[in-house]
């Protein structure tokens, strides 16, 4: 993303407003930290290009991002279509790496409606032992049921669960928390015991949550989930975003505003809203579901 010839940053945690992308500032600007700028501005430049491709097709919804698109729309010589959910249209099977832990299910069913919080930092993502620290007494102070899940490799330089703190599990009891090294998360955000979703705000991960209505804590770590994050925040207005360096203090009072007060409340509404909306985008006549036909037809037409 070109601002201005401001890409490179001067610096990258600046709170000044991009004025070109409101509500974003120039530290949610989508910068990469991996290679050089050089192999970033040559990533964007191919994105920009559409050299011969027929269509764009994007996993988002009109209810989303309606008026992006229509802006996109006007740059781009070939038609866009918006189908998302996509996971709501076709229903994949798992591809995940890691063998997901089905039992958590059954701990879930044995907690009340919206009462856990579903941590999942991602994928990709990892952390200082630090982190995982303040993130674990945060969670066991909030005194908030939770599911964890804690893959192997999400700690820089362990590749195992024990990175936990000494006297963690102890503390929380089976009762309180559950740690698992992956988790069936689609199932996971339908189950109704799931009142909120701690999330690294992957796109996918995202609208998984939407799509159940489940509301967030944003802990964005790189990418287009600094953007998402915002957006979460200050537009949709369906979750709460953490920055800067992690404290069990701060990690607690979220986990409380989100699960526990009438602010969380309020974005859960919100977040169900969105929910409807999805569910509408995809029925026959919905936006998405039109646009599905859509890209059908001019497949044909080839």
């Amino acid at each position: 993303m070109y601002v201005q010839g401001r890409i490179p940053l001067a610096d990258p945690l600046s709170q000044k407003a991009v004025l070109e992308h409101p509500p974003l500032r120039q530290r949610d600007l989508p910068i990469s930290s991996f290679g050089p700028m050089k192999n970033f501005f040559k990533l964007i430049g191919n994105v920009r290009d559409v050299r011969r491709s027929s269509a764009i097709v994007y996993n988002t919804m009109d209810c989303l991002e309606g008026s992006s698109i229509a802006k996109l729309q006007q740059l781009c010589h070939v038609p866009i279509f918006a189908i998302g959910p996509i996971h709501k249209i076709v229903p994949a099977p798992s591809c995940s790496l890691l063998e997901e832990d089905t039992d958590c299910m059954s701990w879930l069913d044995r907690q009340a409606p919206s009462s856990v919080i579903y941590v999942s930092p991602g994928s990709l993502a990892s952390m200082d032992a630090k982190d995982i620290l303040e993130m674990a007494w945060g969670l066991a102070n909030s005194k908030q049921p939770f599911l964890w899940v804690v893959r192997p490799g999400s700690v820089h330089g362990s590749e195992r669960v024990e990175s936990l703190p000494d006297g963690f599990r102890a503390i929380v009891g089976e009762q309180q928390g559950r740690v698992v090294k992956w988790a069936p998360q689609k199932e996971v955000l339908a189950h109704n015991a799931v009142g909120g979703f701690w999330s690294h705000c992957g796109w996918n991960s995202f609208l998984e949550s939407i799509s159940e209505g489940v509301p967030l804590i944003c802990r964005p770590s790189f990418g287009d989930q600094k953007v998402t994050a915002r957006y979460v925040s200050q537009v949709w207005r369906v979750g709460l975003h953490l920055e800067d360096e992690l404290e069990r203090g701060e990690i607690e009072s979220a986990i409380r505003r989100l699960m526990a007060d009438k602010e969380g409340d309020e974005m859960r509404q919100r977040a169900m809203n969105l929910k409807e909306k999805a569910e509408l985008c995809i029925r026959i006549g919905g936006s998405s579901s039109n646009s599905l036909n859509k890209l059908v037809e001019l497949i044909k037409s080839f």
